[in-house]
């Protein structure tokens, strides 16, 4: 799903500012990096706005996002922050004497690509969000990459947030790992442990078992991926479908066993690879029954995820994204 933002919340750093330019918290979130950070470039290396407006708040031009675009990108090399900030305002390139041993300095983006300055990331239409939590990410700056994640699902709910936000981002670092020799793998896993930790501290506690209205959530056997599962288990939980998260690779007599204690009224199956997606495993897990003779049930059984791509199971629902995957849960446990 493409995001786009109205003339008031344009991206910085693409299209013209507003009329009086960029707030410091906008150019902060655009950057991945908080705003006491921009304000400490400015007073400490003289990065701030070339043009000061009336008043206490201070407004930024492109030219001037720019400039702290660069100082990303410099100190991203190892540069020290003082002498990353003499060359963004020059704008000269660092030399040997100056760039660390083994630093990837920035490029220009190519052209056909638009790119974060100097993380070498690929971006399409995306919300301005994804820049900052992906050069958070880059940096391994855990505080940072916490608070946008954090502000993002608050701002756009768990559902938008994942899929205009998050999802895109990983995408972007997933690109960068595969062309770059699988450099970068620490960035990958740095993202998805925050983005599973913030889904946990943004859901609400809890939702307690209802006979006959819980949903079971698990990877089939052989896949570790379990992240998309657990955005479905904090959507759920937010709209107080209760839910038992069994995460990645569970054994198929577990699983089996999972779905008799239950007796839930769906299960979703996740499966990232075609290699790990298993018709069987499905029709078996859609055919168990439980409950007193004359009023048996058997639960909704939904195939989640890439993996079941040519992989249709006749009678199983196979969700097209996460919104419809909450849908199809929610009116499974609540018709």
């Amino acid at each position: 799903m493409n995001a786009h933002t109205g003339d008031s919340d344009a991206p910085v750093g693409e299209g013209g500012p507003r009329r009086g330019g960029w707030t410091t918290g906008e150019v902060a979130r655009r950057l991945g990096v908080a705003p006491t950070t921009v304000r400490t470039w400015d007073r400490r290396y003289g990065l701030g706005p070339d043009v000061h407006t009336d008043g206490r708040h201070r407004r930024w031009t492109a030219a001037d996002v720019a400039r702290l675009e660069r100082m990303c990108a410099l100190t991203a090399t190892g540069l020290p922050p003082a002498e990353a900030a003499r060359l963004a305002r020059s704008e000269e390139a660092p030399t040997a004497a100056t760039r660390p041993r083994g630093a990837d300095v920035a490029r220009p983006a190519s052209a056909g690509h638009r790119s974060r300055a100097g993380s070498g990331l690929r971006w399409g239409d995306v919300r301005q969000e994804c820049r900052g939590v992906a050069s958070a990410a880059l940096r391994l700056d855990a505080a940072v990459l916490d608070e946008l994640l954090l502000a993002a699902i608050a701002e756009h709910g768990l559902v938008a947030a994942w899929t205009e936000v998050i999802v895109p981002t990983l995408q972007a670092v997933g690109r960068k790992w595969e062309a770059s020799g699988e450099r970068y793998v620490e960035v990958e896993h740095f993202l998805s442990w925050h983005v599973s930790g913030a889904l946990r501290r943004a859901t609400p506690r809890t939702v307690e078992d209802r006979p006959g209205a819980t949903t079971v959530l698990a990877c089939v056997p052989g896949e570790n991926h379990t992240l998309p599962l657990e955005v479905l288990s904090a959507a759920l939980t937010e709209r107080g479908v209760p839910v038992r998260m069994f995460g990645g690779a569970l054994p198929v007599e577990s699983l089996v066993a999972a779905v008799r204690r239950t007796g839930p009224a769906a299960v979703g199956l996740w499966a990232q690879s075609r290699t790990t997606a298993s018709r069987p495993l499905a029709q078996h897990v859609a055919a168990m029954e439980w409950g007193v003779r004359g009023a048996r049930r058997r639960p909704v059984v939904l195939t989640l995820g890439p993996g079941w791509a040519g992989q249709a199971v006749a009678g199983l629902a196979r969700p097209a994204g996460l919104a419809e995957a909450v849908a199809a849960l929610e009116s499974s446990v609540y018709p």
